[in-house]
């Protein structure tokens, strides 16, 4: 008798380290700590080989992952060994119907609810998800299931959670039915750390940032293993421009997941803040593992163009071949973003592939009209850079006027005075010193395009521009690498322009300065000795 309650107790006492096992892993998984809820549940399958439970978050595991053949996998498995439970059939129907297998999708949610007799509030649940977060939605179905669910399960918060979701889908521009709904969930649940950040969530869209902030923060409060809302803080720190609150906030999300896929996001985090070093740290290191998905690739081409040859000299080639890598692994059905093609474009571009770069920004353009401008800027100025001035000036007249800024115009007059456009060039500098007028750069630049529309001096176009970019630069810069060439130019044009009014003492100012900063200057030398010498009849 005592060897039959041994044996009973025993029974009894391994299906509660199971259940409490299986809810241990599932929490991990909903905290996404998603390596850590894996191992947890590949060990309770080697103790429970024929429980569908284990398969079907297993599956559900590798499904927020991104893994979608494995979740397929366990939940098909699940049903093998276990046909009788429902959930694994909605697993397998959810892969079919973000495969666009709509009808193949609604025969396993039917089999779902023929095993579970229409009484399985689970099941509502999960099929509800399933309308709500795929592509393809079903928002209207996924609101019937959830209130059937509610009438089975009427305690459960995500009942509401879900609700919320679904409202909140439909109607996105109004978050206060949505934010009643985790309201609710709050109050059957005070623990609900989900709850608190889906209130959070809706704060934050309405640019509430404290009040998200405050939500965030309780979340953690109620459970602080709850990885998302240290991700969602990281997020929001990173809008707010506190990017050294947001990398700690990421770190701590990484200290609880610290998967590739949250390595993955972080650096996708550290590209958004244009801390392009990094995202190629964590990028190439995702790589090293075996991390080698298209967005990978993706981000990496993007962050080497916008890291530049200034900090690698071949940044330009591994971005090319990175993008390049992208569009091979994403293949034809890819649904590509226009800056795919833009950022292609651009590093052909950089790698003198000028004829393929036209047709990549050709495909931007189509996809998107808005990127124009912002794409000829930037071919406009890499012929600029490579000396191709004809076609830099020829994409400069593409742009519209109205969206160049100063640094633009000033490139665009470069462009122009190279390619001997000397009236397109007096305009374009003339922009720039209408609203930089302390800019001395732009007066050289103005003073050179007025001497070439004034040849020989006729009128003496470019005295004023020259004699303004004197009078910019402080005596003790004009030795300087960026100012001594200029300087001496401006004072030699300002010398014979004195020379010409017969200003002796004027012109000998000017050349004074340029024998100072260089003695070995010819035109220096020859006024001097052109002065020194005893005029006839004297």
């Amino acid at each position: 008798m005592k060897k039959a309650i041994s044996l009973v107790a025993f029974i009894f006492g391994a299906y509660i380290l199971s259940a409490q096992s299986l809810e241990s892993a599932i929490k991990k998984s909903n905290n996404d700590q998603l390596d850590a809820a894996t191992s947890e549940f590949l060990q309770l399958l080697k103790t429970n080989p024929d429980k569908g439970e284990i398969y079907f978050y297993l599956g559900e595991n590798y499904f927020k992952k991104g893994i979608s053949d494995s979740a397929l996998y366990y939940y098909q498995k699940g049903i093998e060994k276990n046909p009788t439970y429902p959930l694994n059939y909605v697993g397998y129907g959810k892969i079919l119907w973000y495969q666009g297998k709509t009808e193949d999708a609604k025969a396993q949610f039917f089999k779902a609810n023929s095993i579970s007799q229409n009484k399985n509030a689970e099941v509502f649940r999960k099929m509800a998800e399933v309308y709500i977060n795929a592509p393809q939605k079903n928002l209207d179905e996924a609101i019937e299931l959830i209130n059937k669910a509610m009438k089975l399960d009427p305690k459960n918060p995500q009942n509401y959670i879900l609700m919320g979701d679904a409202l909140l889908e439909k109607n996105p521009t109004d978050g206060s039915p949505a934010i009643k709904q985790y309201q609710e969930a709050i109050k059957l649940n005070p623990q609900s750390a989900i709850g608190l950040l889906r209130i959070g969530k809706l704060y934050e869209r309405a640019r509430n940032y404290q009040l998200a902030v405050d939500h965030y923060e309780k979340a953690i409060n109620v459970e602080p293993n709850y990885a998302p809302a240290y991700r969602e803080l990281a997020e929001l720190y990173h809008k707010a421009n506190k990017d050294n609150k947001a990398i700690e906030m990421y770190q701590k999300y990484l200290q609880l997941n610290n998967t590739t896929e949250a390595r993955y996001r972080y650096a996708s985090f550290l590209f958004d803040k244009k801390d392009y070093e990094e995202a190629i740290k964590e990028m190439e290191a995702l790589k090293s593992q075996g991390f080698d998905n298209p967005y990978v690739n993706r981000i990496l081409a993007y962050s080497y163009y916008e890291l530049g040859d200034k900090k690698d000299k071949d940044a330009y080639t591994k971005g090319l071949n990175y993008i390049n890598k992208f569009f091979e692994k994403a293949g034809n059905n890819f649904k590509y973003l226009p800056s795919d093609y833009k950022y292609k474009a651009l590093l052909l571009l950089k790698n003198n592939q000028d004829s393929l770069a036209q047709q990549e920004i050709n495909k931007a353009i189509e996809m998107d009209s808005t990127l124009k401008n912002e794409l000829y800027k930037e071919v406009a100025k890499t012929f600029l850079k490579n000396k191709k001035y004809t076609l830099a000036a020829n994409y400069f007249d593409k742009i519209n006027p109205n969206s160049m800024d100063n640094q633009d115009w000033f490139e665009a007059g470069r462009a122009y005075y190279f390619n001997k456009q000397f009236d397109k060039a007096d305009t374009a500098f003339g922009n720039v010193i209408a609203k930089l007028p302390n800019f001395d750069l732009t007066y050289i630049w103005k003073g050179r395009t007025k001497a070439n529309l004034d040849p020989k001096n006729e009128k003496w176009l470019a005295f004023p521009y020259y004699d303004k970019y004197l009078s910019l630069v402080k005596p003790e810069e004009r030795n300087t690498p960026a100012k001594k060439n200029n300087v001496i130019e401006a004072c030699e044009y300002l010398g014979y322009y004195y020379m010409a009014q017969k200003n002796k003492d004027k012109a000998t100012e000017y050349f004074t300065i340029i024998k100072e900063l260089d003695p070995n200057n010819a035109k220096a030398q020859a006024f001097f000795k052109s002065s020194s010498q005893p005029q006839k009849g004297k």
